[in-house]
């Protein structure tokens, strides 16, 4: 009895220890925290849980603070293993968290791991649909992981039936072995499976889609007949990976561009490695002795086009923008603009659906042949990446301005079954645009010949060497688009080249001291006028507002920007301090220089590119800048997560300018963060530009907004069971848009949904209920907004204008609602770490 007495006070001394250890534990976390010593805290909290698993609901959120804390810093301090230690440490404890699961799915995505931050994100939704955070992380890396053009081409009836039919045929014929390349859903696959092949094999490099593919294939019960393999075609080997050469490849393995998505190389790689040989010409016997592949072949065609809008995205049109003059020494470009130094490779050439351009198209030439390939011809698939360009000549039949060469092709499936990715069909295609650039007069007319070269070097399409020959004049000898400057232009013949140099001018043109490449928004946001000339106005206002009338007087304001700086007055007396001018902007933008014309004013860039500030910097110097006036912020920021600081230890901003849209459409991030910093940095009386949006909005019924988002049932898919499982990848938000062609009855008139404010957030309502009158009766299935964003009271921009460089997006409803004219729908709206969601509350 003594014995029993004795061991229930030790189990009572040690119930006691434990009790107060973890209380100390608990207290020292606590005590760590406060003083943001993360690390320390973490582990208290480890050992807290490990004596006490009762106390893990109490703890919860502050463990997971102080986790998200401790991550970040290990984060910072690249200690990966000891990240990603800790993260499966909290998951034994927490294992359907969907905090600490989307927060390692954003570390993964940080890291360039999209598919596996994908599968983290999705379980985090799956824990809590209504986990904010977590769906828009999933909806960001879906965008990733599965490209939206996979729901717009199995919503394509037409596609998948003639796919399916010459697939049919030939295995119905006696191709009973398949090898499907790049197998996206697994479509093809099935369709040769149902079709009577005996054997299908289908690789697919994506994680995602591979996994998407295992899936689909199971559901629609066809997992015993089809080997799905996660791997590149190029590195399959027979009797490594699959046991047999097969007697028929199926692949779309396509782009806008026919030969982009690698249908060359994995082509050459299958006839040698994988394929039964070809049918030899004349030759009788069984398909299933042979090797043939699904499509047969392709021919390419061109069309030489007018434009305003591809224009607009890739040529300067403008020499003085608010003032500001753009020398000729400086040439910009954009990417789809190809050099002939295939050092690095590049897709020379930009997509479009011309059929929703906006502004429309206007044909200069016939459409023409550029090329036709056998997929079925080893040799001519083997020399199409070496043969020389071959030169085409076109002549023009209407007058206009040349403005891109525009391509699509007709895919032959087989004798019978074709596709064609024409402008002019209902098709789930894009075209290819050549934009073209460099030509010393674009204006064509009848009689005139578009020249050009075309080659499949490196695999893609180039047309390149753009040129017109004059009817009148000859050859413009200016080299066209896509030849170095040094090149000689190739002519047809004799007789062109003679009258080429007898049109040559004797005065040398400017040299060009820079060329610049742009993205093509970039471009656009040079030829927006109204947004140049706009911020030019207000920051004028701002500057009569904060200077002096007699420091004023000392500028001549258009032609002296930087004189100012210089620190004297021309009596000799020091000027007082100039205005200090932010430009955060993303990419590309002359607004410093604006700024520096307009009087007093020192102002910094925080362009990244190299390349950029070399072409600032020389357009300051045509525009008579002292040498320094204009600085480049980055290089005075040590830590360029850190750019919003003071410009000097005692000084504030005048002016900070924000990108607030993105080019896509949507809100840019950490829009607000930026904001809150930027009031901090601002001396009394400066502005942040802009200083207000308002965001709005139309209800609208889209069809094809609805077959872009989704894949709608199994009628498209030929009764395959898809679309449940790829529409898992759907996001609410198409962006990108142009409202101005998009497909649409409107149903409601233009509303405004939310103002978002950078100067007075007070005024800011992060959710709000908006009532919409209905105009039109029919089903709502998508809500396209814009913004217009007001640089002061009195001066806007609107997103969505002729002129605009941005884009517009669209809300699509998962379910349409029905609408009749007169009706009032309340719409949601709810403004969430710079992403903004619109529910129809019914």
């Amino acid at each position: 009895m003594p014995r029993s007495r004795g061991g229930g006070r030790g189990r009572g001394g040690q119930e006691a220890g434990r009790a107060e250890l973890v209380s100390r534990s608990l207290q020292s976390a606590q005590h760590c925290l406060a003083g943001r010593d993360f690390g320390t805290a973490y582990a208290h909290y480890l050992l807290v849980l490990s004596l006490a698993p009762e106390l893990r609901d109490d703890v919860k959120e502050t463990f997971q603070y102080t986790l998200l804390k401790w991550a970040e810093e290990l984060d910072s301090l690249n200690r990966v293993q000891d990240l990603f230690g800790c993260y499966e440490q909290a998951l034994e404890l927490f294992p359907d968290d969907e905090v600490i699961c989307n927060s390692i799915g954003e570390h993964l995505f940080r890291m360039g791991f999209r598919d596996e931050a994908a599968g983290y994100f999705h379980k985090a939704v799956k824990l809590n649909p209504d986990y904010i955070d977590a769906k828009e992380n999933f909806y960001r890396v879906a965008n990733w992981l599965v490209e939206r053009w996979h729901f717009i081409m199995l919503n394509d009836i037409k596609r998948n039936m003639t796919y399916h039919s010459a697939i049919q045929k030939v295995v119905r014929l006696g191709c009973k072995t398949v090898l499907d390349i790049g197998a996206g859903t697994g479509i093809l696959s099935m369709f040769a499976k149902n079709a009577g092949a005996h054997r299908v094999y289908a690789c697919e490099l994506s994680k995602t889609m591979y996994e998407l593919a295992c899936d689909i294939v199971a559901a629609n019960k066809m997992e015993t007949g089809i080997k799905l393999l996660h791997m590149k075609s190029l590195d399959i080997a027979v009797p490594k990976h699959i046991p047999e050469r097969v007697s028929l490849v199926v692949t779309e393995t396509v782009d806008a561009g026919l030969f982009g998505e690698g249908i060359v190389e994995s082509l050459i790689h299958a006839w040698e490695h994988l394929l039964l040989p070809p049918k030899p010409k004349g030759k009788d016997g069984n398909c299933k002795e042979y090797g043939q592949v699904i499509p047969a072949g392709a021919i390419v065609f061109g069309m030489a086009v007018e434009c305003p809008e591809i224009r607009r995205h890739h040529r300067l049109g403008v020499q003085d923008i608010a003032g500001v003059h753009l020398p000729a020494s400086v040439k910009f470009q954009s990417p789809a603009y190809s050099s002939v130094d295939f050092e690095e490779t590049i897709e020379p050439y930009t997509t479009e659906k011309m059929s929703r351009v906006p502004g429309g198209y206007l044909p200069l030439t016939e459409s023409f042949e550029t090329m036709t390939v056998n997929f079925n011809n080893l040799q001519e698939l083997k020399s199409l990446a070496t043969r020389n360009p071959h030169q085409l000549s076109i002549p023009v039949i209407r007058e206009g301005v040349l403005d891109a060469i525009i391509v699509w092709f007709v895919l032959q499936l087989d004798d019978e079954h074709s596709l064609s990715t024409s402008p002019h069909e209902e098709t789930c295609w894009e075209q290819a645009v050549y934009p073209v650039q460099n030509l010393p007069d674009y204006f064509v007319k009848p009689g005139d010949l578009v020249m050009m070269e075309v080659s499949c070097l490196d695999c893609y399409l180039r047309i390149q060497n753009i040129r017109i020959l004059n009817a009148d004049r000859g050859m413009d000898v200016e080299r066209g688009s896509n030849k170095n400057e040094e090149e000689s232009l190739v002519l047809g013949s004799e007789a062109e080249l003679c009258s080429a140099l007898a049109s040559l001018q004797t005065s040398k043109p400017d040299e060009v001291r820079q060329t610049c490449t742009l993205e093509s928004t970039e471009i656009a946001l040079l030829n927006n006028v109204p947004y140049h000339e706009g911020f030019k106005a207000a920051m004028r206002k701002v500057l009569t507002s904060l200077t002096p009338d007699k420091q004023l007087q000392i500028m001549d304001v258009e032609g002296l920007g930087g004189e100012v700086n210089s620190g004297n007055a021309q009596d000799g007396s020091a000027l007082p301090d100039p205005l200090y001018v932010l430009d955060v902007s993303e990419g590309f933008s002359i607004l410093p220089i604006i700024a520096g014309m307009l009087g007093p004013v020192k102002p910094y860039s925080s362009v990244e590119k190299e390349q950029h500030r070399l072409t600032l910097d020389l357009i300051s110097e045509a525009n008579h800048f002292p040498r320094d006036t204009l600085e480049f912020w980055l290089r005075r920021v040590e830590d360029d997560g850190a750019v919003l600081q003071r410009p000097k230890s005692d000084k504030l901003w005048g002016i900070i300018i924000l990108d607030v849209i993105e080019p896509s459409g949507l809100i840019q991030q950490e829009m607000m963060e930026k904001a809150a910093i930027s009031r901090c940095l601002l001396q009394s009386g400066g502005k942040i530009f802009p200083q207000y949006v308002l965001m709005l909005g139309m209800l609208v019924e889209s069809q094809t907004l609805v077959e872009e988002n989704a894949v709608q049932g199994t009628e498209p898919t030929l009764g395959l069971n898809i679309a449940p499982f790829i529409n898992q990848f759907q996001v609410p938000v198409r962006v990108f848009l142009d409202l101005s062609t998009l497909p649409c009855i409107p149903l409601s008139k233009p509303t405004e949904l939310l103002r978002l404010d950078l100067m007075n957030p007070y005024l800011n309502n992060s959710n709000r209920e908006v009532k919409v009158k209905i105009c039109k009766s029919g089903q709502v299935t998508a809500i396209p907004f814009w913004y217009h964003v007001y640089l002061d009271e009195d001066i806007s921009l609107d997103t969505s204008s002729e002129t605009s460089h941005w884009k517009q997006a669209a809300v699509v409803l998962e379910n349409p609602i029905s609408v009749e004219i007169g009706q009032e729908v309340v719409l949601s709206i709810q403004h969430h770490k710079n992403n903004i969601s619109i529910t129809v509350k019914q």
